[in-house]
């Protein structure tokens, strides 16, 4: 009998399995799909000579990540690359707004668009590197972060205070209007927090595309070298360093509950897998409470509250190979590992608007992503492996186009939707048809059948609009990833701190349960001989 059971075998899951193993524990970890990874995968489906991630490809919150960081992944192949600029946001009449790595190339670009927006991104960049240390250790630690909760609160206090409190929760609309006096630097800001579900006027938007440059500007949108896959195969193979168990194919129905605890989960196939200690669940709030947890081992309010969950908004994602690099026109976009598409902030705000009414987007504000331009591995010398994705509503009331889209997503509907957004590619890159050699559409259906996670194709486990964030992420309450079952655990996105790459809502739940099955007197180094007992082999620190 393990002492944990961990289901899904995503990044989240895969860092609880990891953490709970450094401890000694005996850690299963039960997947539904064929191999591990959720949204964390790549393949050669769409051309064998190109290297595609399936869902999610970019990872800043990864590389700022402590927890990551301490699983010391590089010591277990894990290797990242970066394209030349980080990001780039260009429009129709060829200027581009560009962020990089190096703080006086965005400085520049942002000058390009009005003297003096390269100092207002300075300063905010200034006021980032004060905040940062404070900003990342709350962000990645259970909720509430009492230590870096209060540090946070001196450093904010230093930098003005509610002065600065109010200028995280502004829209983005309006803190790019207060801080800069070109369109520059409103796009970077607006397009980041378009990564999530939150509009140009939605509170906190600002905040949020704040938080998303910084990191772009700090540590970059890096790739994992080989694709996306790497960063999986490099926890799996942690995971089974230190004794762990992975089975794939293994859908979980039920979590076993007796006597008020979570003792053991039951398989698609009728199999029991009894837990010790803790079951960990790396799956949605709305999958956990009343669909593998039954009703009746639930409270009446928590039932309710789960039925008011917010999914951020579907998405909808096309693939390609390309015979050539992208014909940009604007120049400063062929370096950038992404690109945002739009037209300026009022086509980010109508693109919202749409969505708000249920309409499908006439021209969707894409992500577009040139994977070769960040690791030169993923396609043959001379081409390119990209995609682009853009976001839709879950229910679909009718078509900002003329085309009639419904939302069925039939294989019509979808082939009318990728050449809707590859006609969006072209308005910046003309000739960009010419040069796709194969593509592959994954609808919002498509995303879910690959990681049921991505419930309609949500990427990021629940809305990010601030009612379900902190301690309402799931629902109102404190913010952790204990739930009314005793020994069970939410180790998902859908915990605090929310969606990304990063592995915090993993780390958190792991965190919980060895802090509520921590034996008085056991030391790290007994824990540590009882792992080499089961394994055979020592194993290394975790930094």
């Amino acid at each position: 009998m393990p002492d944990a059971v961990v289901i899904g075998a995503g990044p989240n899951g895969l860092v609880a399995a990891n953490l709970l193993a450094d401890e000694g524990w005996s850690v299963e970890v039960l997947e539904e799909q064929p191999e591990p990874g959720g949204a964390v995968r790549h393949d050669r489906d769409v051309d064998p000579d190109f290297v595609n991630d399936l869902c999610s490809s970019f990872y800043p919150l990864a590389a700022a990540s402590p927890v990551l960081a301490r699983l010391r992944l590089d010591d277990h192949g894990l290797r990242w690359s970066h394209a030349p600029r980080v990001l780039a946001h260009p429009l129709s009449d060829g200027r581009c707004a560009v962020l990089a790595r190096g703080l006086d190339t965005t400085a520049d670009s942002l000058d390009a668009f009005h003297p003096g927006d390269g100092e207002a991104w300075r300063r905010l960049h200034e006021t980032w590197e004060h905040l940062r240390p404070d900003i990342l250790g709350a962000l990645f630690t259970p909720f509430p972060p009492l230590r870096a909760g209060a540090r946070l609160a001196v450093r904010l206090r230093a930098a003005g205070g509610l002065r600065m409190a109010r200028t995280l929760i502004l829209p983005v609309r309006r803190l790019g209007d207060e801080e800069f006096q070109g369109e520059g630097g409103k796009l970077l800001l607006a397009g980041n927090a378009l990564h999530a579900d939150l509009a140009p006027e939605a509170a906190g938007s600002g905040g949020f595309g704040w938080l998303m440059s910084m990191l772009g500007q700090t540590y970059g949108f890096p790739v994992p070298v080989g694709g996306a896959g790497a960063l999986t195969e490099a926890l799996v193979r942690r995971l089974r360093e230190r004794g762990g168990t992975l089975r794939c194919g293994q859908r979980v129905r039920r979590v076993i509950v007796r006597d008020g605890r979570a003792v053991g989960v039951l398989t698609a196939d009728g199999g029991r897998v009894a837990a010790h200690r803790a079951v960990l669940a790396d799956v949605s709030a709305p999958a956990l409470y009343g669909d593998l947890v039954p009703e009746e081992h639930l409270p009446s309010q928590l039932l309710t509250d789960v039925r008011r969950f917010q999914w951020d908004f579907a998405t909808f994602k096309v693939d390609w190979a390309l015979d050539g690099p992208v014909p940009w026109q604007a120049e400063a976009a062929a370096r950038a590992g992404t690109v945002h598409l739009a037209d300026g902030m009022d086509e980010l705000t109508r693109f919202a608007a749409q969505i708000a009414m249920g309409q499908v987007p006439d021209r969707p504000f894409a992500l577009f992503g040139q994977m070769t331009t960040a690791d030169s591995s993923r396609s043959p010398r001379g081409t390119e492996a990209a995609w682009a994705y853009t976001h839709v509503p879950h229910v679909i009331k009718s078509d900002a186009g003329d085309e009639g889209l419904t939302g069925t997503w039939s294989t019509k509907e979808q082939e009318v939707m990728a050449d809707r957004v590859e006609r969006q590619v072209e308005r910046f890159a003309p000739g960009f048809r010419s040069l796709i050699r194969a593509r592959r559409v994954l609808a919002p259906p498509t995303l879910q059948a690959l990681d049921s996670n991505l419930y309609g194709g949500a990427i990021n486990g629940g809305t990010t609009a601030l009612h379900q964030q902190l301690f309402f992420r799931p629902v109102p309450g404190i913010g952790r990833p204990e739930t009314p079952v005793a020994g069970l655990y939410l180790a998902s996105a859908s915990a605090h701190p929310g969606g990304g790459v990063h592995g915090a809502p993993g780390a958190n739940a792991a965190r919980a349960a060895l802090h509520r099955n921590r034996l008085p007197g056991v030391t790290r180094a007994q824990r540590a001989l009882a792992l080499r007992d089961r394994t055979g082999r020592k194993p290394r620190r975790a930094h």
